[in-house]
């Protein structure tokens, strides 16, 4: 049996920028509350979260860890989430599993990327926020003015809970908001117009209340408590704590434990989870509910590959019980499995369950092909939730194994690494030949190969991979080519003439092919087209006469293809463009399937060649934000990228956002860049956008790099 009820379970997300003491703090709740022994440290390497070997190496967040305690009847579910944007995704994934997040502002450094980037992406999810002022022991802290960056910055429903007693080295601890008379010495806030701006942000959302706050000028704390849960779901109230997380005297640490058991949203009062259900499933409405009796689903939130353990996947239940004994289905592959068990988890330690309830985030184990966002029931057909969505990672390195023996060995292990991490992804390049692995900096990318070696004992070297250049033409051409070849016995005879044709890139579809281009009053003698969306690319077949017998025109649309691949100015994928096929002559002995998609494929080459063919790179958006002071500095840099600026915003805080399109060749290591323009207080986003002709004297640069080889068969 569970020992909670959902009622009373918290799920919370220690959230924000790096260096602002989540882990820290997570240790000292789970000491106040008795959930372990010893006050764990990261500094001592008994931190209860960053346990791993990596973790200790570079004394940071690598992944998120979960852990638990309980305490006054309430079980709180923490997790603690990387702050180095580098590892976004383990953060970014940790939000599906919680009602609520506690963003975690260093008192010393203030606002950072991570701080906006977590507390805005927190909102658009519906979750409960809570600001914590951490590291309030720091030399020159200016309490009020932080507090004035806060609301500036997320705005005026951040409002203090508790305020500091004498912030800075000689910090004593805090004072609460709601219930102190008067402020004592050395509180630098006062308290009257912080208690009248929180009442003001509670009673915003409820009508009563602010009808009784306008005649009677009076709300009680009751009253409050009451309200807070709509305000916080609503976002129109954020709650500020303020704590110095250190081993020797945790300072507001149990004030923020207090205040998390009585204002954190339970399971029942986060914002509802929306299902979809497959053909043959039970369910009609959509709407998930946090009832134990109802069907059991839950969501993977997190994944890890143990040594010891092997594949273990943590849930979050969202409707029904689930029972150690049950079989688990997947909602994306309808497959049944048994598990190892069912785990309630602390850190690196786990502890046996024989059932979960909705609001628990527990571990299975032993389960193959489980992937992060994938639903889970134990029906056939369960209700299906929408995963997660995460950064495209643009960073790449190309890869290959040290050691010789090691090939067979890449593949399994990076997959196992890119199924924990939804921002690594590992391409095999069928341009280039290369294994490519793409994360969010080269950060992310040194460790996910420390960890190669340190977990699968696999040594990668890795360099610049080629940039995934098109090619395509300009204008229409037509070429023909003979392929003639007699060496004894039987000859190879195959003749083909072609056109080559820009094509537009609008089409997506067969239908749209048929509709804007590829039709009679264009081709007036059309017999047939077929469409290839991967490369854009159209085979007409206008052939009069059989001058190419039938069976052998299938021979030539192969021929073509093959070019597509293979490239014909500098060795790069074509794409957007059409051929149409008008006459070619054959043998009746000589010709054959091999020696008409020779021809084809060279008729197709010249033609391409004489369309005066141009190559196309790829495009990314990229948004920049960083202190106003570094603008210049990074429109100026900008510039000599190739970008095109699109717009220039403002953000509260004296952030400035660019928003420019430029070439991935020039930015594909802006992280570094970026960090030295602003001394490491920018941060930018990157999407590909789409593909553009590169300019004449790049191109010259690149086709004559590339020095293709001459084809054999020519």
């Amino acid at each position: 049996m569970s020992t909670h009820l959902t009622a009373d379970i918290r799920n919370v997300a220690l959230a924000g920028h790096r260096a602002s003491g989540k882990t820290s703090l997570a240790d000292a709740l789970l000491y106040k509350a008795h959930a372990v022994e010893r006050r764990g440290s990261v500094d001592d390497k008994t931190s209860a979260a960053d346990y791993t070997d990596d973790e200790h190496d570079h004394h940071f967040s690598i992944d998120a860890h979960v852990l638990h305690l309980d305490d006054h009847g309430k079980r709180i579910n923490l997790i603690d989430t990387p702050g180095y944007p580098d590892f976004i995704g383990a953060a970014l994934g940790s939000l599906a599993a919680v009602e609520n997040v506690v963003v975690v502002v260093s008192a010393v450094n203030g606002v950072e990327v991570n701080t906006r980037r977590m507390f805005a992406e927190a909102g658009r999810r519906g979750l409960a926020r809570f600001l914590v002022v951490n590291k309030l022991d720091g030399d020159n802290i200016h309490f009020p003015d932080l507090v004035k960056a806060l609301r500036d910055t997320f705005g005026k429903g951040c409002v203090l809970f508790n305020a500091p007693i004498n912030p800075g080295p000689k910090f004593s601890g805090v004072v609460g908001v709601l219930d102190a008379v008067e402020a004592p010495a050395g509180c630098p806030v006062d308290l009257v117009a912080a208690r009248s701006q929180l009442v003001d942000a509670v009673v915003e959302v409820d009508d009563a209340l602010m009808e009784k706050y306008l005649t009677e000028g009076k709300i009680s704390v009751e009253e409050l408590a009451t309200a807070l849960p709509k305000a916080l779901a609503s976002g129109s109230i954020i709650p500020i704590f303020c704590t110095a997380a250190r081993k020797d005297k945790d300072l507001g640490v149990q004030e923020l434990l207090d205040g998390l058991e009585t204002y954190c949203l339970s399971p029942l009062q986060g914002p509802p989870h929306l299902a979809t259900f497959a053909a043959g499933g039970n369910g009609s409405d959509p709407e998930l509910k946090a009832d134990p009796s109802g069907e059991f689903v839950g969501q993977v939130f997190k994944a890890v590959t143990d040594k010891f353990v092997g594949n273990m996947s943590f849930l979050r239940v969202y409707q029904g019980t689930y029972k150690a004994d049950q079989p688990l289905v997947n909602a994306r592959t309808d497959k049944s499995s048994r598990t190892g068990g069912l785990f309630d988890v602390q850190g690196n330690k786990t502890t046996p369950m024989t059932e979960a309830v909705p609001g628990d985030i527990v571990a299975v184990t032993k389960v193959d092909d489980l992937h992060i966002g994938d639903t889970v029931g134990n029906h056939a057909h369960p209700p299906k939730l929408p995963a997660p969505a995460f950064p495209s990672p643009m960073y790449g390195l190309a890869v290959e194994p040290k050691t010789r023996g090691d090939e067979q060995k890449i593949s399994g292990s990076l997959a196992k690494i890119a199924n924990e991490d939804p921002t690594f992804h590992v391409t095999r390049d069928a341009q280039t030949h290369e294994m490519v692995i793409t994360g969010m900096s080269q950060l992310h990318l040194d460790v996910l190969r420390e960890r190669l070696k340190r977990r699968f004992d696999l040594e990668v070297v890795t360099h610049e991979p080629k940039v995934p250049y098109r090619e395509t033409v300009t204008t229409h051409s037509e070429a023909s080519h003979r392929h003639k070849k007699q060496s004894g016995g039987r000859g190879q005879f195959g003749e083909v003439h072609l056109r080559v044709y820009p094509l537009p890139r609008e089409i997506d579809s067969q239908e749209k092919l048929l509709e804007l281009f590829a039709n009679k009053s264009k081709f007036e003698k059309m017999r047939s087209a077929h469409y290839d969306p991967t490369h854009n690319f159209a085979f007409i077949d206008t052939i009069v006469g059989g001058t190419i017998p039938n069976q052998f025109v299938p021979a030539v649309e192969k021929g073509c293809k093959e070019l597509l691949e293979r490239g014909a100015l500098g060795g790069y994928r074509i794409q957007d463009v059409a051929v149409e096929v008008f006459f070619g002559k054959d043998h009746a002995v000589d010709s054959s399937e091999a020696a008409f998609k020779t021809a084809g494929r060279i008729a197709f080459k010249n033609a391409f060649l004489a369309a005066r063919p141009v190559l196309l790179e790829p495009v990314v958006v990229l948004e920049v934000t960083a202190p106003s002071k570094y603008t210049g500095a990074i429109l100026g840099d900008l510039n000599t990228k190739r970008a095109r600026v699109e717009k220039q915003d403002s953000l509260p805080g004296d952030l400035a956002v660019i928003t420019a399109k430029a070439p991935l060749a020039e930015v594909a290591r802006y992280a570094a860049q970026l960090g030295s323009i602003t001394q490491g207080q920018g941060s930018y986003h990157m999407e590909f956008s789409h593909y553009d002709q590169v300019p004449g004297n790049v191109q010259q640069q690149i086709v004559s790099k590339a020095k293709l080889g001459h084809d054999e068969d020519e």
